[in-house]
C-alpha cells in the first residue's frame, strides 16, 4: 500500500512542481483550500511555507463537523441526555462544544451515547434494542448523504419505528458561492475537495467557474495532488482562465456517483441551512423529504427550537470564511486547545485550528 502513497508523495516530484509555480507566478494570487483534510495536508507538509511569496493560501469552511450548527449539537445532547435513547455518533462529534457542554459530557452524565463507525451499527443497534429509541447523528457534506440516506430507506422497508436520524447535511457549492458574494471576498481560485465531487461529479463547479470567473481545480488530499491542483490554478490565473480541472481524476467523474446522488435525491430534500460561525445561507442543507419525516429525531423528541449560546472569544466563524489564520485568535494556545476547544475548528480532526496547533504551534 505505501508504494502507492508513495507516488503522491514524491519529494522530487514536489521540487519539481514548486520550480514550475515559483517560474510562471507573476503577481499575488490568494487562493481557498475548500476541504478540511486539505488544510491538514497543507500545514502537515508545510506547503504554504514553500510557496513563493505571492501565493497566499487561505482556509475554507470544508470541515464538516466545524460547521454543523450550535442548534444541532444541543439537540444531539438534549436527545442524549433522556432514558429511552440510544444516542450514537461517530466519534470527532463527542468533543464538539455546545452551549455549556458536549457529547461526551453527556454520556458522563449518564446518558447512553455510542460510537459508531457506519450509520448500518446504529441501524443494527436498532434491531438489536427494540424497546429502546436509537438516533444517529447524521452529519457532513455531500460525502456522507448517501449512507446516511440509505440508513433511512432501509429503516423504512423493514418498518423500524425505533430508529431516527438528527440530520444536518450541508453542501459545498453554496458555501462558495456564498464566500465570493461576501463583500470582504479576497478567494480568486478553488482549490475543491476530491471526495465531495466523487459524489456530486463537476457540473456545479462548472456553474462557479463561469458565473464568478474564478478557476476551480478538484484535487486529492496527498501533498503532491495538492501541489500539482495549484499549479494548474496558477496556469489559469496568470493566463485569465477560469475553467474546472480535474487533477483528481483517478477518483472523480465528472458525472459523480449516480446511483449516490439518486439515493441522495429519493430520501433528501434542499433547504436553507445554518453554518456555524458563517449563519444561514440559502439552498444550502439537506432536509428528509415528507415521506421519510417519521425518521427526523428534531421533530420525534420536539427539539427544534432550542436558545444556544457561543463562546464569545472564538473566531472560528472569520476562521472558516478565511478571512483570519487560526493563530491570530487570542485564545489560540492559551484558553482555546485541543483538551478545552472553544471552537468546533480546535476540536475537529479537520478543523484549521487543530491544524495550526498540532503542527504550528511553538
Amino acid at each position: 500500500m505505501s508504494r502507492y502513497l508513495d507516488e503522491f508523495r514524491d519529494p522530487a516530484v514536489a521540487r519539481l512542481m514548486l520550480d514550475e509555480i515559483t517560474r510562471l507566478v507573476t503577481r499575488p494570487w490568494v487562493i481557498m483550500e475548500v476541504c478540511g483534510g486539505q488544510t491538514h495536508a497543507i500545514v502537515r507538509s508545510g506547503i504554504d511555507q514553500l510557496l513563493p511569496p505571492h501565493i497566499s493560501l487561505v482556509h475554507g469552511p470544508g470541515c464538516p463537523v466545524c460547521v454543523t450548527p450550535l442548534e444541532i449539537i444541543d439537540q444531539a445532547i438534549a436527545i442524549a441526555k433522556m432514558p429511552e435513547v440510544i444516542f450514537t455518533s461517530f466519534g470527532d462529534m463527542l468533543r464538539v462544544p455546545g452551549s455549556e457542554r458536549d457529547l461526551l459530557t453527556a454520556r458522563s452524565e449518564g446518558g447512553d451515547v455510542r460510537i459508531v463507525y457506519s450509520p448500518l451499527d446504529a441501524l443494527q443497534i436498532a434491531r438489536d434494542n427494540p424497546s429502546r429509541q436509537v438516533v444517529f447523528l447524521a452529519i457532513g457534506f455531500e460525502t456522507t448523504a448517501p449512507g446516511n440516506a440509505m440508513v433511512v430507506a432501509q429503516a423504512a422497508s423493514e418498518g423500524l419505528r425505533n430508529f431516527s436520524i438528527l440530520v444536518c447535511h450541508v453542501l459545498v457549492p453554496p458555501a462558495m458561492r456564498a464566500l465570493l458574494d461576501s463583500p470582504g471576498n479576497r478567494v480568486q481560485g478553488y482549490l475543491a475537495a476530491g471526495h465531495v465531487c466523487t459524489v456530486m461529479g463537476l457540473a456545479e463547479y462548472e456553474a462557479i467557474a463561469a458565473g464568478y470567473r474564478v478557476p476551480i481545480v478538484v484535487t486529492g488530499l496527498e501533498s503532491n495532488d495538492i501541489l500539482e491542483g495549484l499549479l494548474l490554478l496558477i496556469r489559469q490565473l496568470e493566463s485569465g482562465r477560469h475553467e474546472v480541472e480535474n487533477q483528481y481524476a483517478r477518483s472523480v467523474r465528472p458525472g459523480g456517483n449516480p446511483a449516490a446522488r439518486a439515493m441522495v435525491d429519493r430520501v433528501f430534500m434542499v433547504k436553507d441551512q445554518k453554518w456555524r460561525g458563517i449563519g444561514l445561507m440559502p439552498a444550502s442543507g439537506l432536509a428528509l423529504r415528507e415521506e421519510f419525516a417519521a425518521f427526523d429525531a428534531a421533530q420525534r423528541f420536539a427539539v427544534a427550537a432550542m436558545e444556544t449560546h457561543e463562546a464569545a472569544e472564538c473566531i472560528s466563524g472569520l476562521v472558516l470564511q478565511g478571512l483570519q489564520r487560526p493563530d491570530q485568535c487570542p485564545a489560540f494556545g492559551e484558553s482555546c486547545r485541543p483538551e478545552h476547544p472553544l471552537g468546533a475548528t480546535m476540536v475537529s480532526s479537520e478543523g484549521a485550528c487543530a491544524a495550526y496547533y498540532r503542527y504550528k504551534k511553538l
